[in-house]
């Protein structure tokens, strides 16, 4: 092939977000010839969806700006095209042909042709940048970028580091280009660094999925319901912390927990134990909410929600002012206890709460505090001798397996896998198949939020039960 005298579109569209829920805003397509630039097409494109508040921040692209835009499939034939008989170039290519595609698909009609990616090429041609974003790349090789996130800006600028490439692949007659041509889509959004027998062991199951540097160390850390499809998406994404896992990922690893639940811990678990460079929302614990009691200054002994900071607890936690109330409301009723003594409700008289019907009067003075107190201890102690052990059971890693997940005195212990033709005689026996783990704050939080989600449909295995097929 003559790349010299190939016909190639660059391009670059701007999105609502990623490619499996976003739609087009903006397109921009230059059309390169013999190494000049013979046509720029650049047009807003009417999303049909609302364009979220951040995507505005970041693009400067509003909704009253597409109000009067042509609609993807009122343009479709002018694009079409514009890129007849080309090769499609795009810095992270598959994100900008991930669009195109799709809204092809949408209108009925085939989006194919073959790619080359910017990110890629400047990698093996440029190697040794500290990043391949195309605002800090373009800096680091004196291309000038104004109006960044802008269909036509990023697709000029890109246009001059393509050719900036060819000139430098034209030494070695485009060596690289042509390898990189006859690529696949996938092994060409790969990192450069990272083996593609490492990405394509991956499995298509729920587990973790673990980004590591050069030395090994864990870098980053995610989980899914499918590991390989949501690594992928890491290399289709265009935000600047995901170029840079991908400039440090050397390795790949994984591990499968057959549902989400355990990948969740399993997550968080990692995280805790590594302390990987890119994982920064499970680093600080956030507030959480305690029931406290007081005796006030009627001598009635008053219940109320306290916000604290704390790093482990059990699963018992209170992790939302939500969930809280209604816990705190539900122990009222089942105790017959005031709402206005369980700071439910601001009141000088008697308690009038719109849900809790049954106070027995503790308020208006029809109930004695001795005789009241007493059942507000009652509650208390239901509250500390909640903490049960039992065992959650989730789908294992095949059809052969269960996955159980085990709880003892409310305090997270770990998970494991049992076949499914074993017979647990005990309770006692679950721990023979347990992994332990750490519990600690976020894998509280995640068994609380579990927990209280899937209460009608959990299936649990108490620590009485004497006999478990």
């Amino acid at each position: 092939m003559n790349f010299k005298e190939s016909k190639f579109s660059i391009v670059d569209v701007e999105t609502t977000g990623g490619v499996s829920i976003g739609r087009m805003t903006e397109i921009c397509i230059i059309t390169v010839i013999n190494m000049e630039i013979v046509d720029v097409y650049q047009s807003l494109i009417n999303p049909e969806t609302p364009i979220p508040g951040h995507i505005t921040a970041l693009t400067g692209i509003s909704d009253e700006m597409v109000y009067d835009a042509p609609k993807f499939h009122e343009i479709a034939e002018i694009i079409e095209t514009k890129m007849r008989d080309s090769i499609f170039v795009a810095h992270n290519v598959n994100f900008d042909f991930g669009f195109l595609k799709k809204e092809f698909e949408i209108i009925g009609e085939k989006f194919l042709k073959e790619k080359l990616c910017t990110v890629r090429l400047s990698r093996k041609l440029i190697p040794g940048l500290p990043s391949y974003s195309l605002s800090k790349l373009c800096r680091s090789v004196g291309i000038e970028l104004n109006g960044a996130h802008r269909a036509e800006a990023d697709t000029r600028a890109t246009t001059i580091l393509f050719l900036n490439l060819l000139k430098l692949d034209s030494e070695s007659e485009y060596e690289v280009l042509k390898k990189y041509l006859n690529k696949s889509s996938v092994k060409t959004a790969l990192p450069t660094n990272l083996p593609t027998k490492d990405f394509e062991k991956l499995p298509n199951t729920p587990g973790i999925y673990i980004f590591k540097d050069q030395g090994g160390k864990i870098i980053y850390v995610g989980k899914d319901k499918n590991i390989k499809k949501k690594v992928l998406t890491h290399f289709y994404s265009k935000s600047q912390k995901v170029i840079n896992i991908c400039n440090e990922t050397h390795a790949l690893d994984f591990e499968e927990t057959g549902n989400e639940l355990c990948a969740l811990l399993l997550e968080a678990d990692y995280i805790s134990q590594n302390d990987p460079k890119f994982n920064q929302t499970q680093k600080k614990p956030t507030s959480v909410y305690q029931i406290i009691s007081y005796e006030n200054q009627l001598g009635v002994l008053q219940l109320a929600l306290h916000k604290a900071k704390v790093s482990n607890n059990s699963v018992q936690t209170l992790f939302s002012t939500a969930l809280a109330t209604e816990t705190l409301t539900k122990l009222c009723e089942k105790f017959n206890l005031c709402p206005k003594y369980c700071s439910l409700q601001v009141t000088k008289g008697s308690c009038s709460h719109s849900k809790i019907k049954n106070c027995l009067g503790i308020c208006s003075q029809k109930e004695d505090v001795a005789t009241y107190n007493e059942r507000v201890k009652q509650a208390l102690y239901n509250v500390q001798n909640e903490q049960q052990s039992y065992t959650i059971v989730e789908k294992g890693r095949s059809s052969s397996e269960t996955c159980v997940i085990l709880i003892e005195n409310g305090e997270y212990q770990g998970f494991g896998f049992i076949d499914n033709e074993n017979v647990i005689e005990h309770f006692e026996g679950f721990k023979d198949y347990v992994k332990q783990y750490n519990n600690n704050f976020f894998t509280s939080k995640i068994l609380s939020a579990y927990l209280h989600k899937n209460s009608k449909s959990l299936k649990i295995i108490k620590a009485d039960t004497t006999r478990v097929n």
